[in-house]
């Protein structure tokens, strides 16, 4: 549990680490690398093309953000109640908010009040992936002792 506990704590610190420090690229960076992915992706996929930087980034804001939601949820409380989803969220929308400030300070970027619910959105549904995960792992498990 410890083992499990410290990999957890040493992936959140990774994964803040990639939100924030995305974060405090310059706008022009920012978009550069927007656009470089987009233009990545595409190659792949041509149909991807049409959508733009701009929801790449709020797809990614979503993702980072899942992925924290997800980590946040099995450090804390990956199969209880209430207060495990709860305390989860509440870091990751501190999280969150941390971000957006961050921002603020950065040439060519802005705080933005619809980035923080894309964040928190995405925190709750990495949440949510994690329990969705354990139900079905529980339920694994109880067929196969029926059985």
């Amino acid at each position: 549990m410890k083992k499990r506990n410290a990999l957890c704590c040493v992936l959140i610190a990774l994964n803040l680490a990639l939100i924030w420090g995305n974060s405090t690229l310059p706008g022009g960076v920012s978009m550069e690398l927007s656009d470089g992915f987009l233009a990545l992706l595409s190659q792949g996929l041509p149909a991807l093309a049409v959508i733009g930087s701009t929801l790449i980034r709020k797809l990614a804001h979503f993702s980072e953000f899942a992925c924290l939601g997800l980590l946040l949820g099995w450090l804390l409380s990956p199969e209880g109640g209430f207060r495990g989803f709860a305390t989860p969220a509440l870091l990751g929308t501190l999280a969150a908010c941390v971000d957006e400030t961050i921002q603020r300070f950065v040439p060519g970027r802005e705080s933005s009040l619809i980035d923080v619910w894309i964040d928190i959105f995405g925190v709750c549904a990495g949440i949510l992936l994690l329990r969705l995960g354990y139900c079905c792992i529980r339920r694994r498990k109880e067929r196969k002792q029926n059985f």
